[in-house]
């Protein structure tokens, strides 16, 4: 278990991965961008299917190549999602329908910036370098995603983080999950 007064270190890791998102979507688009993260909860990944739910959301997975391992997702419901790709193809909206290749790909690329920027803000906290590796888009039920991003015998945990990232155009809602090596994890906080 993490010594509860390490705590404070997990929201430094919240806050510096936030930060670090909002600097690179900032860079990347040219826009200022503020990235808030508004609550941390920690769920048991058998209860995850359950708190995703059967509705459609859109997620990019983002598996971890180094401690504390396991992988990242940011999910998007898909009003957010759809917002995100049209900010990021220069206002071109959709009909509503399905989304279109370009649509997934800068969907994609705003979910490995966050992904990347969030793992490098706890990276600069625990002084380390962290690799990830190729983002996956899903889009299915909360459930299914689940069921594809986390083995519930591998991962105990679930850190879940409600981030909201403010442009000047739109606000997107966003929430990332992390699915740490436990053990690893608890040793890196412990070790700060």
């Amino acid at each position: 278990m993490i010594d509860i007064r390490r705590l404070q270190t997990v929201n430094e890791l919240a806050q510096e991965g936030a930060s670090t998102v909002a600097e690179n979507m900032s860079q990347l688009t040219g826009v200022e961008t503020e990235m808030q993260i508004t609550k941390i909860n920690v769920i048991d990944v058998e209860d995850l299917g359950a708190h995703l739910g059967s509705a459609k959301q859109v997620g990019v997975n983002v598996p971890l190549k180094e401690q504390p391992y396991g992988s990242v997702l940011v999910l998007f419901d898909d009003e957010s999602a759809r917002r995100v790709a049209g900010t990021m193809m220069g206002g071109i909206e959709n009909d509503g329908g399905g989304y279109s290749d370009m649509e997934r790909s800068a969907i994609r690329e705003v979910g490995n910036i966050m992904t990347s920027g969030f793992i490098d803000g706890w990276a600069n906290v625990l002084g380390r370098t962290i690799d990830i590796s190729t983002p996956q888009l899903i889009r299915a039920s909360g459930e299914d995603i689940a069921a594809h991003c986390v083995d519930p015998g591998e991962h105990e945990i679930a850190m879940v983080f409600d981030a909201t990232l403010h442009a000047p155009d739109a606000d997107v809602e966003a929430k990332i999950y992390s699915f740490p090596d436990i053990e690893a994890f608890v040793s890196m906080i412990n070790n700060i």
